[in-house]
């Protein structure tokens, strides 16, 4: 890849494409700024080289229509807090965009209206593209969490422009690579969360590269029907989707470490019903909603033997505190363990943020489902385009 370090920025406009996608309160206001501050050390470096700042995003799934309720405007918000000299304008393409960002003075900094308030960014379209590269000189590719789509900002712009990654991505790819390829180990990957499309092939890479798979939350709760494990007679689409590549799994394999207890209550949770059973124990009106005790302890011990650990999704269903439990001990003995420890993904950094632990992990990832297919080995549009 190319370095933005080689590159005499000064007086040029750098068009930087952002993951700004944060979570907003009911009353519009930023609920949680983690991804607009990995943004500011790429930020203050381009400042501090003269550079004229042209900041992109995206916000939500406004699905190409313009609704304020996805507006960037609290993002600058929290960006003239943080950074200083950051003007928003509301519009995203077209000559007055173009004058405005011509207009800079060095150090100033533009961010740009919601880019998914228009269908061709998702459509990638190529017309799109170009009218986004008119607004720089040079692109800077910041959202790693974004790499996996393959949409006009991220995959279209580097066609008409020179681009670079910026500081945030080449993290991400050198932390990532490294822990999939030359980990120190004991390696330990810990997968849990409700999105179980996500981790099928997640799950195989893992169990080639690691020494030990703690699988939580509703992808062992599929492993475990689909296995015949748990019984339920009306399974789940997820689960019907994953029969065919869970049944490939090997149950088996001492690396694949599944519940053998669980906070079971019924599936509805209509009632006030809560038990810890055994998983073979599931009745068909029931549903495992957290790890157990003794499936804790049991990952507690794994855990403490690391010397690399991976987690992405929250091993219980962590909105309600009573389901809290298996995450937050295992978080706690992830932390504790003397290993480079690496977490991401949307619930998991909330949960990390949340218990202000943010500090004790080695990395904290800024993608979800990018992280995921850099991992399982697919296709990165965002990356393959700067290289």
């Amino acid at each position: 890849m190319n370095n933005l370090r080689d590159v005499d920025v000064k007086g040029k406009r750098v068009l930087v494409r952002c993951d700004f996608n944060v979570p907003l309160t009911e009353e519009g206001k930023v609920a949680q700024d983690f991804r607009i501050v990995q943004t500011l050390p790429l930020l203050e470096y381009l400042r501090g080289k003269g550079a004229k700042i042209i900041l992109i995003s995206h916000l939500g799934r406004p699905g190409g229509k313009r609704d304020l309720k996805y507006s960037l405007a609290p993002v600058a918000d929290v960006l003239s807090q943080r950074f200083g000299g950051v003007r928003f304008l509301k519009k995203t393409i077209g000559s007055e965009v173009e004058t405005q960002t011509k207009s800079l003075q060095e150090g100033e900094a533009l961010l740009l209206e919601n880019l998914r308030f228009f269908k061709e960014e998702e459509e990638n379209s190529l017309e799109f593209s170009q009218a986004l590269s008119r607004l720089g000189d040079i692109f800077v590719q910041e959202g790693f969490s974004v790499c996996h789509r393959e949409h006009a900002s991220v995959a279209g712009i580097p066609k008409f422009l020179p681009s670079y990654p910026g500081f945030l991505l080449e993290k991400e790819i050198s932390v990532l690579s490294w822990v999939m390829k030359s980990p120190e180990r004991p390696f330990i990957s810990i997968i849990g969360g409700v999105k179980i499309g996500d981790k099928a092939k997640l799950l195989e890479k893992l169990l080639q590269t690691s020494d030990f798979v703690l699988a939580g939350g509703k992808i062992a709760n599929s492993i475990l029907v689909v296995k015949g494990i748990c019984v339920r007679d009306n399974w789940t689409e997820d689960e019907l989707k994953l029969k065919d590549n869970l049944q490939n799994l090997d149950i088996a394999s001492p690396k694949l470490q599944l519940p053998v207890d669980g906070i079971i209550s019924l599936s509805s949770l209509e009632e006030n019903y809560l038990r810890i059973g055994a998983v073979g124990t599931l009745r068909k009106e029931e549903d495992i909603f957290d790890i157990g005790p003794e499936t804790i302890e049991k990952f507690k011990m794994i855990i403490s033997t690391a010397k690399t650990i991976i987690w992405n999704g929250p091993l219980g269903y962590f909105e309600r505190e009573e389901f809290q439990d298996g995450t937050l001990e295992t978080m706690k003995a992830i932390v504790a363990a003397d290993a480079f420890t690496v977490a991401g993904g949307g619930e998991t950094t909330e949960i990390i943020l949340k218990e202000k632990m943010e500090e004790k992990f080695d990395h904290v990832s800024s993608g979800g489902g990018a992280m995921l297919d850099f991992i399982a080995g697919e296709r990165m549009p965002g990356i393959e385009v700067l290289l």
